[in-house]
Parts: C-alpha cells; sequence; structure tokens
C-alpha cells in the first residue's frame, strides 16, 4: 500500500504567468496596430516605412518625446514576464525576443496599412522590454527566493490595472487611431502607438 505524501507539492504558478502573459500580447497587439478600435485593415495611402529614428523622414514627422515614453513602457511588462518565464536568459536574448516582437508588428501594420512602420518604435520597444527584464533582475537580488511570487503578483496586478485603463478607454469617446480617409495629413503617418492629440468620435 503506497503511503500519500504529507506535503504535496504545490503549483508554482508558471500556468498562471503563461495565460497572463498571452493576455498582454494579444492586449499589446491591440494597442499598437488598431489603438483599441475595432480591428481593421488600412488604406494603402497608410503603408509607409520610416528608416531614419527619431528625426523627421520619409514623409512623416519626428517621433515625439511623448511617444517614445510610450513605446517604451508599454514594452516594460514584455521584458518582466519573459525574466519570469525565462530566467536563465541572458540580457541579449531578451533584447532579441523583444525586438522580433516588435518587427513583426512593425510588419503587420505595413501589411495591414494601419499607420508607419517606423525604426524608432523598434529601438524604443527593445529598450522597453530591456528595462522590464533589467527590473527582474534588480528585483532577484533583492528578493532572491521570493522573486517569483512577488513579481508574479506584481504582473498579474499590472496586467489587470492595464485591461481595466483599455475598458475604460474603449467606453469613453476619446479616440487615438489614425483617421482612416486621411490619406494626405501628417496624423495618418503618425506613430502607431501612441497619438500625442486624442480625438473624440463624431
Amino acid at each position: 500500500m503506497s503511503v500519500p505524501e504529507k506535503n504535496p507539492p504545490r503549483p508554482d504558478g508558471r500556468a498562471l504567468r503563461i495565460g497572463m502573459f498571452a493576455i498582454y500580447l494579444v492586449l499589446l497587439t491591440w494597442i499598437v496596430l488598431w489603438k483599441l478600435e475595432v480591428p481593421y485593415i488600412g488604406g494603402g495611402e497608410l503603408r509607409l516605412v520610416k528608416w531614419v529614428p527619431f528625426v523627421p523622414g520619409s514623409g512623416a514627422d519626428g517621433s515625439a518625446p511623448l511617444e517614445a515614453v510610450a513605446n517604451v513602457l508599454f514594452f516594460v511588462p514584455f521584458g518582466l514576464y519573459l525574466g519570469l518565464l525565462a530566467p536563465s536568459w541572458r540580457w541579449w536574448r531578451t533584447a532579441a525576443t523583444v525586438a522580433g516582437a516588435s518587427l513583426l508588428l512593425e510588419a503587420a501594420q505595413y501589411v495591414l496599412a494601419l499607420g508607419s512602420s517606423d525604426v524608432t518604435d523598434l529601438i524604443t520597444n527593445t529598450a522597453g522590454g530591456l528595462a522590464g527584464f533589467g527590473l527582474f533582475v534588480l528585483a532577484r537580488r533583492r528578493l532572491r527566493a521570493r522573486t517569483v511570487p512577488v513579481m508574479t503578483r506584481v504582473c498579474v496586478i499590472g496586467t489587470v490595472v492595464i485591461l481595466l485603463l483599455s475598458g475604460i478607454v474603449v467606453a469613453s469617446p476619446l479616440r487615438y487611431a489614425p483617421p482612416r480617409d486621411a490619406a494626405s495629413t501628417s496624423e495618418a503617418y503618425g506613430d502607431p502607438l501612441a497619438s500625442s492629440f486624442p480625438s473624440r468620435a463624431a
């Protein structure tokens, strides 16, 4: 007869972390590509590639500081989640993963004609992911054995807060997506992640 274990192993919460990471990725994609609007395919006039970072070029304006900061902040959770799910990774592997995901989003923007595909976004998004991974490394040095449960709670709470804020934005009259029929305006080629001047829906 087998003797039951006195202290059965507790679930480590990995499934929860993977699930919340998946929710974050879906939300991030929705924000980057459609700015919380109903998904759509744009017109060919919105298909633009801006190769020179931070400065005006290719028919697009230079990157506003607020837009660059928004890009960084939106990708910080990416680095945190990678730290939780792949704690043995070196920083360069994390950077490559974040840069690859950002490149896929920029390519999707071009294919779907949703706004400018900007090298600036690739740089700032990768910087945000590295910042998040760096925060995880610092937390691991400070918290040691408590790192995973503490950072899991931080990521879960942060993801839930972002979900709630996104719901508020969707329910509000504010709209941040570029106009679909504004082919000749500079707003049509603005940064696909953030808009300096939100507009109200008609």
